[in-house]
């Protein structure tokens, strides 16, 4: 099922809960990098998608693209299956699937 641009935006706005500039700190740590698939150039999936979503913030909802609504549909995904996964019983704070989540965008602790 293919969902509106209502409906990405409304889950967009709940689930993507870093603001730019945390998200953009967050980036910059080992953490961040040491988590996600990585491709040929070194860097993972999820940390190229928030760099994106860094991008996308910094834009007004008029101004998206096409391009921009297709991301944020596919990053509104991955935070749906792996948050429903629950993450770790144990220290949720320091787990690779907390570091996964917050490159997009995330915090599931927030």
């Amino acid at each position: 099922m293919t969902k509106s641009r209502d409906q990405i935006w409304t889950e967009w706005q709940e689930l993507v809960n870093m603001p730019p500039a945390d998200l953009e700190r967050w980036l910059d740590t080992e953490e961040s990098h040491g988590v996600g698939d990585t491709s040929s150039d070194g860097e993972s999936t999820g940390h190229r998608s928030g760099r994106r979503i860094v991008q996308i913030k910094h834009k007004r909802k008029a101004d998206l693209a096409e391009d921009d609504w297709n991301h944020m549909g596919h990053v509104v995904g991955y935070i749906r299956r792996h948050t429903a996964q629950g993450g770790p019983v144990d220290d949720k704070e320091h787990s690779r699937w907390r570091y996964s989540l917050m490159n997009w965008g995330h915090d599931p602790l927030k």
